[in-house]
């Protein structure tokens, strides 16, 4: 008999409203269950929510990282550092180091492309050793390399990529013949409102210069506007 029967007769035996309790107790019970299994089944879809959206944001983070930096040495890739250098002339001064490794191309026809890729990454780690002031570092060809420091001017850019020559100069690279590997840098300086490329084109040159002076030394730009 159904709770609301009983409860439409005006009186009855007291069996009657004790199997329509019993009903009622028993339907209470089942919908307690099956409340609980749906808050459970609701718990799980907001941990596997929760788990599938830290799964994104990981692949996010993992997809910028790939399309900013370079895969073999961790550091930016070429797009990366015109944007950034770009980003912080439009507020800053700037300073810009371009460098290129010394005679990189014996290293790969003696040893192998195996040792050249180990010392495009023993350069890296000695640029990044060296840097301790906030800046980017960026590989922009095959052994040329960039570094953008917001807010330096020449003389203090100037004392960091010496201190980027000294530590390549004297790094032990483990080549095969033990001998050593050195950069030639050029460095450039451009005050806020500049354009990027300027800075890169007068670095650029400036290391070529550097190239043509003997290797393994720092050239200012301006100094090749007083020559």
């Amino acid at each position: 008999m159904s709770a609301r029967a009983v409860y439409n007769v005006e009186a009855g035996e007291t069996d009657i409203y004790r199997t329509a309790l019993g009903e009622l107790v028993g339907h209470y019970d089942q919908l307690l269950r099956q409340t609980r299994r749906l808050i459970r089944h609701s718990d799980r879809q907001e941990l596997e929510m929760n788990r599938l959206n830290h799964r994104l944001a990981d692949l996010a983070r993992e997809l910028e990282y790939r399309a900013t930096h370079d895969s073999l040495s961790g550091a930016l890739n070429r797009a990366a550092v015109i944007e950034r250098g770009e980003r912080f002339l439009a507020r800053n001064e700037m300073a810009t180091i371009v460098l290129d490794i010394d005679h990189f191309k014996q290293v790969n026809d003696r040893f192998g492309h195996p040792v050249g890729d180990a010392v495009i990454c023993g350069v890296v780690d000695c640029l990044q050793r060296t840097l301790e002031i906030p800046g980017e570092i960026g590989r922009v060809g095959g052994e040329e390399f960039t570094v953008i420091l917001p807010q330096q001017n020449y003389l203090q850019a100037q004392e960091i990529a010496e201190r980027m020559r000294s530590m390549i100069a004297n790094h032990d690279f483990s080549l095969p013949d033990a001998s050593r590997i050195t950069a030639s840098f050029g460095v450039s300086w451009m005050p806020a409102g500049a354009a990027f490329a300027t800075a890169y084109n007068e670095a650029d040159a400036a290391m070529y210069e550097a190239k043509r002076n003997g290797r393994n030394r720092v050239i200012r730009a301006d100094h090749l506007l007083c020559a």
